[in-house]
């Protein structure tokens, strides 16, 4: 849940194993996008870690946005580019905000790896939930935006643009409790009591939701474009984990922040009416208003399980910082907060036994 504003704004000169023949790929986009016209000027953005990500400039001053694999070898599934454009496109006909996807070329000739190029929106990344940039007295319309926009996503009818076979349908939260589970256990590094309880307690207890939804993955501020001076959204990126899911599990997701300690950058313990942020309670009523989904009865269940999901993924980063692997130069800090958020998630649910004992 960490800001990573700075370090992860703006563009910079394309990295060494990051670079590809400019004029292969103009020559290529040219007839495949209409008004599109050589030379291409290619930067790289700082941010997009996973596939990275280039801003294009053609001869006539049209920007775009490329996405591409990284090269090397990957595993079956990953930065799978594909997908991303696919969810993307079939979207562009929705009133959900996605940059217009433009091509997709999976021949590996033309710039060393598959890669597809949409739109480019001209906006700003909220990276700080607290929304220092934004004055006070429209903090509020920024986060009904963000949430209004989820629940438009989530009004899509997923089989009338094409994506009935993106996921599997139903059993969404104990599919992901098995598979983060897993991968907790196998980058264990300590016994830690509260993740063993919540390993027996969560699938024993997932409420029996089957409904499904396109759900993004990763929504909050920082996957988001907002135009640059109104509290209204140009586009949601970083589409990589998008799938068929649950919608509460993703709202419960993106409104987890107000269960985290402030000391770890999340909004419990901090003075929201004076910061200008909604409480939880009216963003739930928002997404409710847009979706006309009522609120979830299973509410504090999908709360403690996001808050696992976290820990197990804390867990994962911390171990690839032990063997070496991690690319984040923070990575072995997630060790420390492995034990706090699964105690955090078990005391969720000994408040949901309590409460029904």
């Amino acid at each position: 849940m960490a800001s990573r504003g700075v370090e992860f704004t703006g563009t910079m000169e394309v990295q060494e194993r990051h670079r590809f023949d400019a004029a292969r790929l103009a020559a290529y986009l040219t007839p495949r996008i209409e008004g599109f016209r050589a030379p291409i000027i290619a930067e790289q953005f700082r941010g997009g870690q996973s596939n990275p990500t280039y801003r294009l400039t053609d001869a006539g001053g049209l920007r775009y946005v490329l996405r591409r694999k990284p090269p090397g070898k990957l595993l079956p599934s990953a930065h799978a580019v594909d997908r991303e454009f696919r969810v993307i496109a079939a979207l562009n006909g929705t009133d959900v905000p996605t940059p217009r996807a433009y091509v997709l070329c999976e021949d590996d000739s033309i710039i060393g790896t598959a890669f597809y190029v949409m739109e480019y929106c001209d906006g700003r990344v909220l990276w700080d939930p607290l929304l220092p940039d934004v004055p006070v007295a429209r903090r509020r319309d920024y986060y009904r935006s963000e949430v209004e926009t989820l629940a438009r996503l989530h009004r899509v009818d997923y089989r009338k643009v094409g994506l009935e076979d993106f996921g599997r349908p139903g059993s969404y939260v104990l599919r992901q409790i098995s598979r983060w589970g897993k991968q907790y256990k196998a980058s264990e590094t300590e016994a830690v009591e509260a993740m063993d309880r919540l390993l027996e307690w969560l699938p024993a207890n997932a409420p029996a939701n089957d409904e499904t939804t396109i759900v993004h993955g990763d929504y909050r501020f920082d996957n988001m474009i907002y135009h640059p001076s109104e509290p209204r959204v140009l586009a949601i990126i970083d589409w990589e984990i998008s799938t068929l899911g649950d919608p509460m599990a993703e709202l419960s997701y993106l409104l987890m922040i107000y269960r985290i300690p402030k000391e770890q950058n999340g909004l419990q313990g901090l003075d929201l009416a004076a910061l200008g942020i909604p409480d939880e309670a009216e963003m739930r009523r928002w997404y409710s208003d847009i979706s006309g989904r009522p609120p979830s009865d299973a509410w504090e269940f999908y709360m403690a399980y996001n808050i696992f999901r976290v820990a197990c993924i804390r867990q994962g980063v911390y171990a690839r910082s032990l063997d070496g692997t991690a690319s984040n130069r923070l990575a072995a800090e997630s060790g420390k907060l492995v034990r706090p958020s699964a105690e955090l998630a078990w005391g969720l649910v000994e408040k949901m036994r309590a409460g029904h004992a």
